[in-house]
């Protein structure tokens, strides 16, 4: 996805979350994000959306309670 986990950290930035985005090497994009439920249900619409110019094909959520280990919303550039 053109510019997808540039513009998740972007959002999740703007929202207060933390967490991490990242590419998986089938294609998709894996997203864990951690904050308030309003401010989650919000990024969830931004996400399924996507940036300009990319396709969203589909989204899976999983609610779980949060762990409190992340301090930033990063890119995680480890699966490319």
């Amino acid at each position: 996805m053109v510019m997808y986990r540039d513009f998740a950290q972007r959002n999740a930035r703007k929202l207060g979350l933390t967490g991490f985005v990242r590419n998986e090497n089938d294609g998709s994009v894996w997203v864990a994000a951690e904050g308030s439920e309003e401010a989650l249900k919000k990024f969830q619409t931004k996400l399924a959306r996507g940036p300009m110019f990319s396709r969203v094909e589909d989204i899976e959520v999983e609610w779980k309670e949060p762990t409190g280990k992340f301090r930033d919303f990063m890119i995680d550039y480890g699966s490319n």
